[in-house]
């Protein structure tokens, strides 16, 4: 049986999701624009502007899903580290 959350655990995991997915949308924005951007910019042969194109969409996809994946892998740890009893330092004590 899975131990219910509290309002606080549950508010929490919705803030960090939120996080996650707006950090690596930004994280993802600007690796496209670095990589596609000089494809848009300037005037390249329609072979190189593809590669640019599709090497960024790549790159901002594969960023994104990192970024989102590491973040709440993250505050997963760090949620479990919490001490058992509260206002107490050792779990043990």
């Amino acid at each position: 049986m899975r131990p219910t959350r509290t309002q606080d655990q549950r508010d929490a995991i919705t803030v960090e999701i939120g996080y996650a997915l707006f950090s690596a949308a930004f994280a993802a924005a600007l690796a496209l624009g670095a990589v596609s951007g000089p494809a848009l910019l300037f005037h390249l042969p329609l072979a190189v502007e593809k590669m640019l194109i599709t090497s960024g969409i790549m790159l901002a996809v594969a960023l994104f899903a990192v970024r989102v994946v590491t973040v709440l892998i993250r505050f997963g740890r760090a949620a479990g580290a919490q001490p058992s009893h509260p206002g107490r330092t050792n779990p043990d004590s």
